[in-house]
C-alpha cells in the first residue's frame, strides 16, 4: 500500500510530500492542474523511462520517493533473491540529474532499474485512459485468462520447454544450411586431401631437405675443402701432425732432465690425438660426399612440391601442412555424417515438440476452465453498470504453430443489446462501454493477484449518472479487500465515494507556477463537489446536492 509520496524538483512540482490512506481514495482537479505530472512521477518508480526535460527549471535534480506498506503481502522472496534489507516500510527512490544521469535505490540501496521495475510492478498498478486500447490485444486478453487460472508455474514451464525447442529448431537450420554449404565444398575438400595425404609429409623433413640440397649442391666444393683440410694435418711434409709429433718427441726427451716437460709432453700428446681424430673425420666425410646430380634432382623436385603447397595454402611449415591435412579430413568426417547428424537433430526437436504441445495442452485445459469463468464474471459485473443485456464470450481457438505464450487464440466477444451479434470488443464497444469493461476487468484481475495499490486515471470517462455510481461500488468494493484503490476523477458521484479526497491545484507566484495537492477536509469535499456539479459558481443547490452524494445531508 502506497503510505507516502515525496516529489522535489520534477516538472511543476517545486517540492511535494503527502500522505495516503488505505481503502479507497480519490483525486480531482482542473485540466492541467497536475494530476498527470504526479502519475509519470510514480511511473518513474516503475522503471519508466526519465527525460532530463522533467527536471524543473534551474534545478540541478529531481527525487522521486514513495513508501510503500508490505507487511501483509509476502514479498521476503524478492528481497532474498535481489539480496536486499527487507523492510515492512518499503522505499523505493529515483534520483534524476541534469547531467542525464539517473539513479535508482530501494530501501536506500542502489539498484539495477530493472529491479526496480521488477518491484514496482508488484506494488502498484496504474491504468490510465490509453490502457483501455489493451482490450483490443490479444495478449493482454490472454494474459487475463492466465491470472485467473494461476497459469504462472505451467506457463513458466512450457515457455522453458518451447524456448529450448526453438533453440533446437535454429541448431537444426543451422546444421542443414552448413550441410548444403559443405555438400558443394566436398569434391574441392576430398581433392585437398587426397593431394595432401599423397605427399605423406613427416615433420622435420623439410629442414633435412633443405640441408641434404645444400650439401649436395656443393659436393664437389665440400669434398675439395675437407680433402685440402684433411691435407693441412696429415701431409707427410709440412703436415701439422708431423710436426706436432716432433714437438711431442721433444718434449718427451726432456722428461728427465726438465720437470715441466712432463705436463707439456701431456697436453701435445691431448692435443695430437684430437687433431689426429679430426683428419680421421675429415677424410671419412671426404669420402661420403659425392655428387649425385639424380639424388639432387630428387630432393629438389620433394622441396619444390612442399613449397608450392605452403604457398597454395599460405602456411610456412609442413607441421601447418599436417595440421591442415587433419583439418580437411575431420570436415569431410562431417561433410560425410551431416545427414546422420541432421536426422539426430531432427528427432530431438520432435521429442521437444512433443513436450512443448503437452505443455501447451495443459495451458489450453486451464485457459478454457479460466474463460468460463471470465465469461460469467463479466455479465454479472457488466449488468449492474448499465448494460441488462449484456452478453460477453471468450473466443478461444488454436494457433498455427507454438508461440511464446502457448498455442492459444483469444478474442474478447462483446454485446450490449439483445439483437446484436457477438464481435470483438473493438468493433462494437463504445468508449463509455470499453471504460465499464475494462473496470470490470481489473476488479476481476484484483481478485486474483494481490496487488497492494491500484490508481485509475479517468476509467470513468463517457459515463455519468447512475452508472458512475456503479462504478464507483466496484472501486470501493476493490478498496475494501486490504487493497488501496486511487481514482482521478472529474466526477461528483465517483469523488463523493473516497474515504479520503485529494485536490491537485496549481497557484502562481511572481516568478513561476506550481502545482500541490493536498488532502481535503469535510467542509472543503463538499465545496470541490459542489464546484464539480456546478461550475465555477457555487449554487446552494450544488452545495445541498453535494451533501446527499456525501451522506452529510
Amino acid at each position: 500500500m502506497l503510505r507516502s509520496l515525496y516529489i522535489q524538483n520534477y516538472a511543476l512540482i517545486e517540492q511535494l510530500d503527502i500522505e495516503f490512506n488505505s481503502g479507497f481514495s480519490v483525486i480531482t482537479g482542473e485540466t492541467g492542474a497536475g494530476k498527470s505530472i504526479i502519475l509519470g512521477a510514480i511511473g518513474l518508480l516503475l522503471g519508466q523511462r526519465a527525460d532530463v526535460k522533467s527536471i524543473r527549471v534551474n534545478a540541478s535534480k529531481c527525487v522521486i520517493e514513495a513508501h510503500f506498506d508490505i507487511s501483509a503481502y509476502a514479498m521476503l522472496s524478492f528481497f532474498e533473491e535481489n539480496e536486499l534489507e527487507y523492510e515492512d516500510d518499503c522505499i523505493l527512490r529515483r534520483e534524476l540529474y541534469a547531467s542525464g544521469k539517473s539513479r535508482a535505490f530501494i530501501n536506500d540501496t542502489p539498484v539495477a532499474l530493472a529491479q526496480m521495475k521488477e518491484l514496482g510492478e508488484q506494488l502498484i498498478d496504474i491504468h490510465s485512459q490509453h490502457q483501455n486500447l489493451l482490450l483490443n490485444k490479444e495478449g493482454f486478453q490472454l494474459n487475463v485468462l492466465d491470472i485467473l487460472a494461476h497459469n504462472e508455474v505451467a506457463l513458466s514451464a512450457y515457455q522453458a520447454c518451447y524456448q529450448e525447442w526453438k533453440k533446437s529448431l535454429n541448431e537444426l537450420e543451422a546444421l542443414r544450411n552448413r550441410s548444403v554449404q559443405d555438400k558443394a565444398e566436398e569434391d574441392y575438400v576430398r581433392f585437398q586431401l587426397e593431394q595432401l595425404d599423397a605427399m605423406h609429409l613427416v615433420t622435420g623433413e623439410q629442414e633435412e631437405l633443405e640441408q641434404e640440397s645444400e650439401v649436395l649442391s656443393h659436393a664437389e666444393e665440400i669434398k675439395a675443402g675437407l680433402y685440402r683440410g684433411g691435407q693441412c694435418l696429415c701431409s707427410d711434409e709440412g703436415g701439422a701432425l708431423s710436426i706436432l709429433k716432433e714437438c711431442l718427441d721433444s718434449m718427451n726427451g726432456l722428461r728427465n732432465v726438465y720437470l715441466p716437460a712432463n705436463e707439456l709432453a701431456e697436453r701435445l700428446e691431448s692435443v695430437y690425438i684430437e687433431l689426429k681424430d679430426i683428419s680421421q673425420e675429415m677424410m671419412d666425410r671426404e669420402e661420403d660426399v659425392e655428387f649425385n646430380p639424380k639424388r639432387l634432382e630428387e630432393v629438389n623436385e620433394r622441396l619444390n612440391q612442399i613449397y608450392t603447397l605452403q604457398q597454395k595454402h599460405c602456411v610456412d611449415t609442413v607441421g601447418d601442412l599436417i595440421n591442415l591435412c587433419e583439418e580437411y579430413r575431420n570436415k569431410l568426417t562431417a561433410i560425410v555424417s551431416a545427414d546422420e547428424d541432421i536426422e539426430k537433430m531432427k528427432l530431438h526437436c520432435d521429442v521437444l515438440f512433443t513436450q512443448v504441445k503437452r505443455q501447451a495442452e495443459v495451458l489450453t485445459k486451464s485457459r478454457a476452465k479460466a474463460a468460463r469463468e471470465v465469461e460469467q464474471q463479466m455479465a454479472s459485473r457488466l449488468v449492474p453498470l448499465g448494460m441488462p443485456n449484456v452478453r460477453f464470450a471468450v473466443e478461444m481457438g488454436a494457433r498455427k504453430a507454438p508461440g511464446i505464450h502457448g498455442c492459444d487464440t483469444v478474442n474478447f466477444l462483446f454485446s450490449a443489446n439483445k439483437n446484436g451479434s457477438l464481435q470483438s470488443i473493438s468493433s462494437v464497444a463504445s468508449g463509455g462501454e470499453i471504460a465499464r469493461v475494462m473496470l470490470s476487468v481489473k476488479a476481476m484481475i484484483a481478485g486474483a493477484v494481490k496487488l497492494p495499490t491500484i490508481v485509475f486515471d479517468e476509467i470513468d470517462t463517457g459515463v455519468s449518472g447512475e452508472i458512475a455510481d456503479r462504478m464507483a461500488d466496484i472501486m470501493q468494493e476493490m478498496g475494501n479487500s486490504n487493497r488501496q484503490v486511487i481514482s482521478i476523477t472529474h466526477l461528483p458521484q465517483i469523488a463523493a465515494r473516497g474515504r479520503a479526497h485529494y485536490k491537485v491545484y496549481k497557484q502562481d507566484n511572481e516568478k513561476e507556477t506550481n502545482s500541490h495537492i493536498r488532502r481535503l477536509t469535510d467542509s472543503e469535499r463538499v465545496e470541490e463537489i459542489a464546484h464539480m456539479l456546478s461550475g465555477a459558481t457555487l449554487t446552494e443547490a450544488a452545495l445541498n446536492n453535494a451533501k446527499v452524494l456525501l451522506g452529510m445531508a
